[in-house]
């Protein structure tokens, strides 16, 4: 039987991402002084206690600090989806996507796993490349040199956009109530940063109402 590994922040894609996809023995979930992290780790331990999975929290204190945009300074965090282009240059951190991969392949090396799940998607990989199938395909072949394992990076969503993925998640009856997809620290969703806003409309696009409740 193959294992494996998910990214896991707690937000929409990557819970889809594990609702959609079995044999994950393993989450990992990146603390580098986001606004939300608090929050990330407390419904990322809460989803993986639902799937009964093991559950590790990677401390990266120094990309804090090569970090400038909104997710971990003061700057005011962007909203809405006017323009996309400029939210995400106001949230990029540097090789993100790249670094969290590679920490996962190690993981996969040693303690042999044999992919990585991570819940890049279509409408984030038009303005993240990070989130692009050209990515996911270089990291692949990054990881024939980089390791002995050779783990297979999955993308499940990557042919999605946030419409299709909430679809998806009320079809397979996976647990959005135990979503974290805000960039802010809070209690509860704010409701207006592009990552709430995302989901936010596709829940309405999706006829939903008991979610939007509960979220925000």
């Amino acid at each position: 039987m193959t294992r494996g590994i998910i990214l896991l922040s707690g937000g929409l894609d990557s819970l889809v991402s594990l609702g959609l996809t079995t044999n994950i023995e393993l989450a990992l979930t990146f603390d580098y002084g986001q606004k939300s992290v608090d929050y990330e780790i407390k419904a990322s331990k809460t989803i993986c206690d639902y799937y009964k999975i093991e559950h590790k929290v990677i401390k990266l204190d120094w990309l804090k600090d090569i970090t400038h945009t909104a997710l971990v300074s003061d700057n005011e965090l962007p909203k809405g989806l006017e323009n996309p282009e400029e939210s995400a240059k106001n949230v990029w951190v540097p090789n993100r996507n790249g670094l969290f991969l590679n920490i996962a392949a190690a993981f996969a090396d040693g303690e042999d796993y044999d992919f990585i799940v991570i819940g890049a998607n279509k409408e984030e990989g038009q303005t993240f490349p990070d989130n692009s199938k050209e990515f996911i395909e270089r990291i692949n072949a990054e990881f024939e040199f980089s390791t002995r394992k050779h783990p297979k990076v999955i993308a499940p969503l990557l042919n999605y956009n946030k419409n299709d993925i909430v679809r998806l998640a009320l079809e397979n009856n996976i647990p959005l109530e135990l979503v974290r997809s805000c960039y802010a620290g809070g209690e509860k969703h704010c409701g207006v940063c592009e990552s709430c806003t995302r989901l936010k409309n596709s829940l309405i696009a999706n006829g939903d109402t008991k979610f939007i409740k509960a979220l925000f």
